[in-house]
């Protein structure tokens, strides 16, 4: 599978940490930064691997920065994704299963980088089944529609 990963400077260890983990796995990595522990702004990186999962350009995405809560604020902002923050393997894998989403975050400063690799396996190791999860997945979905079409939400 093809995922595309990134965090900001508070997550950059664990970010590397996983991304060679997930590689172990036989997954293609591509790394969209950030690449130090310099002050970035985490933003930018997850409105660029969630426009690359909308556009097909990867599979899945994963998100890391303190909390996890930033990353997935910011990826949801992008039309058609579902992200969920992540800090145990029943979440990681119910975020798939039960919500599609294409992107999952985890909190840098909430877990450590041990638990951080198996929430990714659980992540990546299951596939979204149809069911009742799809009829409340669609009225989300449908909802996002109805915003961006009429230009506001209120």
């Amino acid at each position: 599978m093809k995922i595309g990963i990134g965090s900001d400077h508070n997550a950059f260890q664990m970010k590397e940490e996983v991304k060679l983990y997930i590689t172990s796995l036989g997954h293609e990595v591509i790394d969209y930064g950030c690449y130090s522990e310099d002050e970035v702004d985490y933003p930018g990186v997850a409105f660029h691997v969630a426009t690359d999962v909308t556009t097909n350009k990867l599979e899945r995405g994963i998100l890391f920065c303190g909390t996890g809560i930033g990353m997935s604020i910011a990826a949801n902002k992008v039309p058609g994704i579902r992200s969920a923050q992540c800090h145990d393997v029943f979440s990681a894998e119910r975020a798939q299963l039960s919500n599609n989403a294409q992107i999952m975050t985890i909190g840098a400063k909430v877990i450590g980088v041990e638990l951080a690799k198996k929430v990714a396996a659980a992540y990546l190791s299951v596939s979204f089944q149809d069911g009742n999860s799809s009829r409340k997945i669609n009225q989300i979905m449908d909802k996002e529609k109805e915003y961006l079409l009429n230009g506001s939400c209120c």
